[in-house]
């Protein structure tokens, strides 16, 4: 397992789901964490679980610099330093036809899953190039990548984040500071079962329809889990990963690969059979 002894990191969206996930690894990995988010008692309960001298809760709006800049802060106050800035909160887009979607929900999907984005990478920025060191990572998406795969502004905003971190990273490589960011694909968490119409609780629901839903579209036949993310972020925070910048790192069991062999086999074998051709 990577090591993260010593290091310090700061996760938004760090109180469910794969910042959740991604906060528990990081932990056990050695790192002291700020955990940034909107959900007070979630948040307050993962301190008390995993500890204070290993991490902390701040509030944050990752779509108001302050709340930014005060996450960011306390990692520096309380631990010393910032090793890993992970800008991770996201919410589902609104769904529909491009003439449907409201400017309400448009804006607010942008400035969280983009803004957001860009501020956390601002502020963490002239600390790493200080430092001379530093891993910025930024949740992207398949959706960012390729149509189809999520509503019209969720993936505009996710495409967005994909280029801004290969910009950046560009100029913080020079520094020593890296920023790369996960590209995600089906992953079983609350967010992806509101985007799908499902009660925000039902976790096991939303495990079940993916399973099932995923089974038939990509080559691992499983749901992404919220813990595969999180790997791929220990690794890109770690120094295992020291030569990797501006990558976007799809980790999506294959989902935008393409058709799987089984389902290129069954369509070759009706067309042929349409054709009568044996």
């Amino acid at each position: 397992m990577s090591n993260l002894a010593g290091k310090v990191a700061v996760i938004t969206g760090g109180a469910s789901g794969i910042g959740e996930a991604t906060v528990r690894l990081f932990v056990e990995s050695g790192a002291c964490v700020i955990i940034a988010d909107i959900q007070d008692e979630k948040g307050q309960c993962l301190v008390q679980e995993l500890g204070a001298q290993h991490t902390q809760y701040v509030h944050t709006d990752v779509t108001q610099e302050n709340d930014i800049q005060t996450a960011i802060t306390q990692a520096l106050t309380s631990f010393g330093r910032l090793d890993c800035m992970f800008n991770n909160a996201g919410i589902p887009g609104p769904i529909g036809p491009i003439e449907s979607i409201p400017i309400d929900g448009f804006q607010k999907t942008m400035d969280i899953l983009f803004k957001g984005v860009f501020l956390g990478m601002k502020y963490a920025a002239p600390i790493m190039k200080e430092q001379g060191s530093g891993s910025i990572i930024n949740t992207g998406s398949v959706a960012g990548l390729g149509t189809g795969f999520a509503d019209h502004t969720y993936s505009a905003a996710k495409a967005a984040v994909i280029h801004l971190t290969k910009s950046v990273a560009m100029e913080l490589g020079e520094s020593g500071v890296r920023v790369n960011c996960i590209c995600p694909g089906g992953i079983a968490t609350a967010i992806f079962g509101r985007a799908m119409g499902l009660p925000v609780e039902t976790a096991d629901q939303t495990v079940a329809v993916m399973q099932h839903v995923l089974t038939h579209n990509q080559a691992i036949k499983r749901a992404g889990l919220p813990k595969d993310i999180a790997h791929a972020a220990l690794w890109l925070a770690s120094d295992e990963s020291s030569f990797v910048n501006g990558h976007a790192l799809v980790v999506d069991g294959g989902l935008i690969g393409g058709r799987t062999w089984s389902e290129s086999q069954r369509s070759s074998e009706k067309i042929m059979g349409a054709m009568n051709i044996s």
